[in-house]
């Protein structure tokens, strides 16, 4: 213990030591520089191998976007501009539905569904803002077109394109439901068509198919809603050309008792919805449908027993044996409910009882009503204004 407590003395170092760095191992001679290694030949192709293919891909993904929106279609825009020359179709008919959507062509003429104006007795257009004209068959197809032409109907028509779309290309159809709105349904493609069962109802029958240009690329035909099919673009061509092909004039009606769409009636509460006005509409719309379907027999138990007994059925039938109502309005109501006023066209025979050629009217009838039993019941009905032509704007 003794010797750790005496200090060491410092060492040493000689005076020609030089510093520590200098007692380190000396560097072994470098050689002379390599020559600078030349560019990577294999490698500069690879880069530029892949700035292509991504150009490429990028190229063909812009393609693809650009093709997509070429074939895909705006519905709403194509309701917009093709809208106004679709147009519904009534008709009361000997054999035929007498319901149908149609689309204006050129110089009045409406193709429609042949099944719709089977033996038509008279025929009416109503363009989307609801003004009526009259309407002539002047043929039809065996593919289930028919040829119609409008009477003072001269808005613009659609037009057939000079070529027709791709066959990847989106259609949509444009019709109306049976209460009379116009609509609009993507049908799918030619290469992958929807079914059109999906969205079909009879009235849509004679619809327009168009494409993503609204123009008019087919027309929708068929017996029923089961049997729907598109006549195409190339069938259309032939039916209204200047001369036209496949076209055979067909047959008026004959028979004395035809008949309009056989739907329910719901008249427009142009008045309060109040539970009288509900229940007047309902009396009415009662009365409108069964009328439309020559059911006169059951008509009477809307009648007061004071009516039943001057209006018969036979009367009935003689005097509304060819009639369709449509586009009926409550414009009026009492607020004790004695009386309703509505308004609503009539289509009919040229040969019907008063018709005096005529085919459409527009009537205006005051509809005195009386609770019979807690019923609302119908115990006249006059006139409140003249009836006018459906053309009268």
């Amino acid at each position: 213990m003794a010797n750790d407590a005496v200090p060491r003395p410092p060492r040493r170092v000689p005076a020609d030591a030089g510093s520590l760095t200098q007692l380190e191992a000396p560097s072994t001679p470098r050689g002379p520089e390599p020559p600078p290694r030349g560019p990577w030949i294999f490698g500069r192709f690879l880069a530029g191998l892949v700035v292509l293919l991504v150009i490429v891909a990028g190229g063909a993904g812009t393609g693809w976007y650009l093709r997509q929106r070429s074939v895909r279609i705006d519905t709403l825009a194509v309701l917009k501009s093709a809208g106004p020359a679709v147009v519904r179709v009534l008709a009361t008919t000997c054999a035929g539905t007498g319901e149908a959507s149609g689309v204006l062509i050129d110089k009045g003429r409406v193709l429609t569904a042949a099944s719709a104006v089977d033996q038509a007795m008279s025929i009416v257009v109503v363009a989307p803002d609801g003004r009526i004209r009259r309407a002539n068959l002047l043929g039809t197809s065996a593919d289930g077109v028919a040829v119609l032409q409008s009477i003072g109907f001269d808005d613009a028509p659609l037009q057939l394109p000079a070529v027709g779309p791709e066959r990847k290309a989106e259609r949509a159809l444009i019709g109306y439901t049976a209460a009379g709105k116009q609509v609009v349904n993507p049908i799918g493609s030619e290469a992958d068509p929807a079914a059109l069962s999906e969205f079909m109802n009879p009235a849509k029958l004679g619809g327009a198919v168009v494409d993503r240009s609204g123009e008019l690329v087919g027309v929708v035909t068929g017996a029923t809603v089961q049997a729907a099919t598109v006549v195409p673009l190339t069938k259309l061509r032939e039916y209204v050309a200047p001369a036209p092909s496949g076209i055979t004039v067909a047959a008026a009606g004959t028979c004395p008792d035809s008949h309009g769409p056989q739907g329910a009636i719901a008249p427009a509460l142009q008045v309060a919805g109040t539970p009288l006005g509900l229940e007047v509409q309902g009396l009415l719309g009662n009365y409108l449908t069964l009328q439309n379907r020559h059911l006169f027999d059951q008509v009477q138990a809307l009648y007061s027993p004071q009516l039943a007994k001057s209006l018969t059925p036979a009367r009935d039938r003689q005097s509304r044996g060819t009639a369709y109502f449509f586009n009926p309005r409550i414009t009026a109501l009492a607020p004790d409910g004695s009386y309703a006023r509505m308004s609503y066209d009539v289509l009919f025979s040229p040969t019907a009882t008063g018709a005096s050629g005529g085919t459409c009217n527009r009537l205006d009838n005051r509809f005195e009503l009386i609770r019979s039993g807690g019923k609302l019941l119908i115990n006249q009905a006059v006139k409140a204004s003249e009836p006018v032509a459906c053309e009268t704007n």
